[in-house]
């Protein structure tokens, strides 16, 4: 019997202009939980789609509890024991909660003794059990398309531990929960190891690596780099070799200027769909050269300060003022001509046509403007040239350049193209939510840099994150909201990351 329940040997993985996986060997021991780290592209998920039957390899060998294999589909890997979190969630969204978690294994009972139909009432009591059993608590019959991403991203937990699969990959499965979730899945994680379970947990945080993985393995480019012992190494050595140069953990920033006020929210009130009040009664402003972070635990109402801002999410009471000019009713296009940028959560259903081509995306706030069209024809040629420009500028990786169609970009260079086209705009105001979710500490790093570059150039930056760390080490004003309300507006440097957690946790009021 061999010593490892996983062994990759070999493995190269081409796509049009990429290799994705480049000669990549891995040995993964039973038990144990194994990390993967490397930059956005570097070929992570690819590896893992291969062992979870999504890809096949071009070249090299799978072997599965010493046996070779090859997995032909993600079915396969099922009846193999092999389950998987994808970064990018695999939902049916017209479909229950419960049904999703059930697909291809649905409690069958018989009707009138005879016909088989799903027994959805016992599914829903499972589901119901499971999720509470490892405190992701999940309404078993709401739809997906009226959930929030975090409850999605339970969603896609819940349905490789219903599965109950041995070996399990976790594809960036932190992005987008908060710290009090993540803290609750890491130890979700080491339960699972402690029942005999092998995990494999792609991730960019390196803390959680830290944390939780025996051992780590660093690609870089589609090469494996390195197989450390996470016990006897730093963070700072795994982020310097996953990028292959020095790391900066912090942000250089000097002391802010602010100047004119060019965003005022007063008394804006926003209602979900069930007419129930998500934000209530908020009023703060943003000046020229000022990064102004909103701080609160994922649905405390901050999202819907964005959308409401940005056009996305109706007002249902108050003023939103830009550069003097009030844009509370207008459409979203003539807000974005009126001066605001928007980096959105959702990156692939409110940044980007994810079957359009870079090129497109790139260009998608601009199509309507000459040089892009004239009298209402497309001009390709200036959509490439732009796109060529802010592919070089901004570092943005993809298989086939310009023609490459977003959905098959890696999270961190689809981010990488939003965050380029709203730059571009240059917009007296800039909003940034979640901007880093995902990335790795490379991209992280870059966009710190950028979200300061801007205010150094007079820009007006909004900032929603649930990244604490983010926050303070962007932030000069910070805004901390609870349950909808704004609890706290101070100087950044004249609160601590404790007295901000109090806040967003509703046990300071208003001090």
């Amino acid at each position: 019997m061999s010593d490892y329940i996983v062994e990759m040997r070999h493995i190269t993985k081409r796509f049009p202009g990429i290799v994705a996986n480049d000669d990549v060997s891995i040995q993964i021991k039973k038990g144990e939980i194994y990390a993967l780290l490397g930059e956005n592209g570097a070929g992570k998920s690819t590896l893992m789609s291969m062992l979870f039957g999504m890809y096949e390899p071009d070249e090299g060998e799978i072997y599965i509890r010493g046996e070779k294999v090859q997995i032909s589909s993600p079915n396969h890997a099922t009846k193999l024991n092999i389950g998987m979190v994808h970064q990018h969630f695999k939902l049916v969204q017209n479909y229950t909660i419960a049904e999703n978690i059930i697909m291809g294994m649905e409690p069958i009972k018989k009707t009138l003794g005879l016909f088989p139909t799903v027994d959805i009432k016992k599914a829903n009591e499972d589901i119901r059990a499971l999720s509470q059993k490892y405190g992701l608590e999940v309404e078993p019959t709401d739809l997906i398309e009226n959930i929030n991403v975090s409850t999605q991203q339970r969603v896609e937990i819940l349905k490789m531990l219903y599965r109950e699969a041995e070996i399990l990959i976790f594809d960036e499965p932190t992005a987008v929960l908060t710290p009090q979730e993540i803290e609750f899945l890491l130890n979700i994680i080491r339960g699972l190891r402690d029942n005999g379970k092998t995990i494999i947990l792609i991730t960019h945080k390196l803390e959680e690596i830290k944390q939780v993985a025996d051992r780590c393995a660093i690609l870089n480019r589609g090469k494996l780099i390195d197989v450390l012992d996470v016990k006897s190494t730093t963070t700072k050595n795994m982020a310097n070799l996953m990028v292959g140069r020095e790391v900066s953990f912090t942000v250089d920033k000097k002391e802010p200027h602010f100047g004119k006020e060019i965003l005022k929210v007063e008394d804006l009130t926003v209602k979900n769909r069930d007419n129930f009040e998500v934000v209530k009664h908020v009023s703060f402003s943003v000046h020229a050269g000022e990064v102004f972070a909103i701080a609160g635990v994922a649905g405390n109402g901050q999202v819907e300060v964005a959308d409401a801002i940005a056009g996305l999410a109706d007002a249902a009471g108050g003023k939103i003022m830009l550069n003097g000019v009030d844009i509370t009713q207008y459409s979203i296009r003539k807000r974005t001509m009126e001066g605001i940028s928007y980096i959105p959560e959702d990156r692939q259903n409110y940044g980007l046509v994810m079957d359009f081509t870079l090129s497109e995306n790139l260009g998608l706030k601009e199509y309507y403007k000459e040089p892009f069209s004239r009298k209402g024809i497309l001009n390709k040629k200036e959509f490439d040239a732009y796109a060529d420009k802010l592919i070089e500028k901004y570092d943005i990786r993809s298989g086939q350049g310009k023609k490459t169609v977003v959905r098959s970009m890696s999270g961190g260079n689809q981010q990488k193209a939003i965050i380029a086209r709203e730059i571009e705009l240059d917009s007296p105001l800039m909003i940034f939510v979640q901007p880093t979710r995902g990335l790795d500490i490379g991209a992280i790093e870059n966009i710190h840099r950028q979200i300061i570059g801007e205010r150094d150039k007079g820009k007006a930056v909004l900032l929603i994150s649930l990244e604490l760390d983010e926050i303070m080490n962007c932030a000069d004003t910070i805004g901390v909201i609870y349950n909808g309300e704004i609890q706290k507006i101070a100087d950044a440097k004249t609160l601590t990351t404790n007295e901000v957690g109090e806040f967003m946790m509703g046990v300071k009021q208003h001090g």
